[in-house]
């Protein structure tokens, strides 16, 4: 079989997998299969890029990163609907539209309205090639390697009826599941928690690296089917059905309703029931079915005659503060938690409300004993937004913030920038000891099963563990002895320390819990440095070099490794035998076209990942360079290549090559 028709055969593999479990809820293989499966497809693009297809899936994976997103302009205004709060106003459309369309029938499409982010998807011969933001309504962003990573957006669809060239419109989201896993790495490392979802499916998709996109999980529902040419289908219904044939992901909570009534029975159906689904959606949309009654209806300058949405209003309840407490977090940081009289909002009982820090706490101008409103952020956390001042009284009580920390009485401190109070004993704090090795245990860290929080708190309490690297000089009889531990379990719980001495350096380095580095900052580390000495041995400066890393990120890196504990605690894990190296990509070699020759890469390109490229030149006998030097042959430069790089490139006579040159020269 020749490579094209290896590719070919791969690719029709995974889009069945992909279709059975993202369409038919069907496991048909399992997660490390599929991504075998994903890595033979990707290691043959890297040898034979000529072959590579713009529906690959592993465009999935993403990778991709942008210096800033080409702004394009809208075929089809993406304009937006009015909205209304109550059934009288929906009365009014209703009477409108009936004023206008008057000898025939009248069917509406209720779709529910999803909180997230318009998307834009172009399709050319069944392949996407474009994906837009809604921006202004006339013109939005570039966002096409984000939008390939969501997994239920077709890259190629091949069905009946398909015109040359047409586009699909849809919400972008976050699923609960990401925005929750999100909030907890975010907190895990110290940074400040997202607001909800909304928010940070936006932030997510304007991200310049793909790959940090695809790792976030995010989904998309489409709503709209736009082409040039009237005739495909009469009506909106038509058009779903179609896009369900392709392959799209439609919700299936649309109803057709022919009455006002109908309609109002959906928005009090799902008033309660949307609480149940696995997305935010914030009200209802209601729109003119027939495609001829539309174009009768036409627009607005703002929005269109045939289409209004209905908003959910907020659900917000008042209730007591009956106190404050403070947590303290894994990194130090003291969360303020409103302690509330219970109250039923949105379905559940609330009782506890996060008010993230003392700034929060003096703009609210709160008060013990206070009447206070509550809503629930994104319909996930609970959050205080406002103080009933009317019902305050002479018996509230200011909250004071402590000056020590709640656990081990360290005076607590705030640097200058930050809005969190932190406290500095992170050696000989409770929760920040128990936290970093319920950190190191986790399964994106060092994978060590059979640990959980309550044998953590055993183990720290019998004095066994003091931190992570004690984990490794537990011995059989130090558990046995302990109450409720039997020879299986104690068994298995060294088996698994066992194990994780195998686990990848990149999940080392996450393990070991550097405030502000998370999985991403990790990888890139690794990458970057190749080991663990390199990185602890890194000047600030190189630091600050690392892919995507900011000056916080590397100035704490830098701190992390001047402390002389840090380092201590890091050759124990050395001796504990963990993996201190990153295990470089198998080279598969191919040629000595590039034999003696050195490279430096910088931007973005087409075919290949920097990674890949790097892996490419050194298959065919090159070597690749950090540092633009004398010494260099060819600076391999990209979209968007680092002006420096060039700059200098030139001033030393070093030949700049273009992604087409070098493929020319393999």
């Amino acid at each position: 079989m020749t490579p094209s028709e290896k590719i070919d055969e791969l690719i029709k593999k995974i889009n069945f997998y992909n279709e059975q479990y993202y369409q038919n809820s069907i496991s048909e293989i399992s997660d490390f299969d599929f991504d075998n499966l994903l890595l033979q497809l990707k290691n043959l693009e890297i040898q034979h890029p000529e072959f590579m297809r713009d529906d690959s899936p592993t465009h999935r994976v993403g990778g991709t990163v942008s210096q800033g997103f080409a702004s394009v302009k809208h075929k089809y205004p993406m304009l937006s609907l009015g909205n209304t709060y109550n059934e009288q106003d929906l009365a009014d459309f209703d009477e409108r539209v009936r004023k206008i369309i008057t000898e025939a029938d009248i069917e509406y499409i209720c779709e529910l309205k999803f909180d997230g982010v318009a998307l834009s998807m172009w399709y050319e011969n069944g392949v996407l090639v474009k994906g837009v933001t809604r921006g202004d309504g006339v013109s939005g962003d570039d966002i096409t390697n984000n939008v390939k990573t969501i997994r239920t957006v077709p890259l190629k669809i091949a069905t009946k009826n398909m015109p040359v060239s047409f586009e699909v419109r849809g919400e972008g989201f976050m699923p609960l599941s990401s925005f929750e896993m999100l909030n907890k790495e975010r907190e895990d490392i110290g940074e400040q928690l997202l607001a909800n979802p909304r928010n940070a499916a936006s932030g997510t998709f304007k991200m310049q690296d793909s790959g940090v996109v695809a790792k976030r999980k995010m989904d998309c529902y489409v709503y709209q089917f736009q082409s040039d040419d009237d005739t495909l289908f009469e009506t909106h219904e038509q058009s779903l059905s179609w896009m369900v044939e392709a392959g799209f992901n439609i919700s299936p909570t649309w109803k057709k309703c022919t009455t006002l009534q109908e309609i109002y029975d959906y928005i009090n159906f799902w008033g309660v029931e949307r609480h149940k689904l696995p997305l935010n959606t914030d009200g209802i949309v209601i729109k003119i079915n027939s495609f001829a009654q539309r174009r009768e209806l036409g627009f607005t300058s703002k929005s269109p005659r045939w289409a209004i949405s209905y908003k959910y209003k907020a659900e917000s309840a008042s209730t007591p503060l009956e106190s404050v407490s403070f947590q303290v977090g894994r990194t130090g940081n003291i969360t303020p938690v409103a302690n509330l009289k219970p109250v039923l909002l949105a379905g559940t009982v609330v009782k506890r409300a996060s008010v993230h820090n003392a700034n929060e706490i003096e703009r609210l101008g709160l008060r013990i004993g206070d009447f206070v409103f509550v809503e629930k952020g994104g319909e996930i956390i609970p959050k205080i937004t406002a103080v009933d001042l009317d019902k305050r009284t002479d018996a509230t009580v200011a909250i004071v913030f402590p000056e020590n920390c709640p656990e081990c009485h360290t005076q607590l401190i705030r640097k200058e920038g930050e809005a969190n109070h932190r406290c500095p004993n992170e050696k000989g704090c409770p929760p920040q000891i128990k936290g970093k090795i319920e950190h190191f245990i986790q399964r994106k860290a060092m994978n060590i099963e059979n640990l959980g929080t309550e044998t953590i708190e055993t183990f720290f309490r019998k004095g066994l563990i003091n931190n992570p690297a004690d984990l490794y000089d537990l011995k059989f009889e130090d558990m046995i002895s302990l109450e409720g531990f039997r020879e299986k379990s104690v068994n298995n719980i060294l088996a698994a320390i066992q194990k994780s001495r195998e686990i990848p350096f990149k999940q080392v380095i996450f393990a070991i819990g550097i405030r502000f580095v998370g999985e991403g900052g990790a990888e890139r580390l690794a990458s970057y440095f190749k080991n663990m000495d390199a990185m602890a041995n890194a000047s600030l400066e190189e630091l600050k070099q690392v892919p995507d890393f900011g000056e916080t990120t590397a100035q704490s890196v830098y701190a992390y490794f001047q402390e002389t504990e840090n380092r201590a605690f890091i050759e124990r894990l050395r001796t504990a035998g963990l993996e201190f190296k990153h295990e470089e990509q198998e080279i598969i070699i191919e040629g000595n076209a590039l034999e003696g020759k050195t490279f430096v890469i910088s931007g973005t390109f087409q075919h290949f990942e920097r990674d890949d490229l790097k892996v490419k030149i050194e298959a065919n006998g090159g070597k690749v360079l950090s540092g633009v030097s004398g010494k260099l042959n060819f600076l391999l430069a990209g979209n968007d290549a680092g002006p420096s790089k060039l700059e200098k490139a030139q001033k030393l006579n070093v030949a700049v090559i273009s992604e087409e040159d070098f493929l020319k020269m393999i």
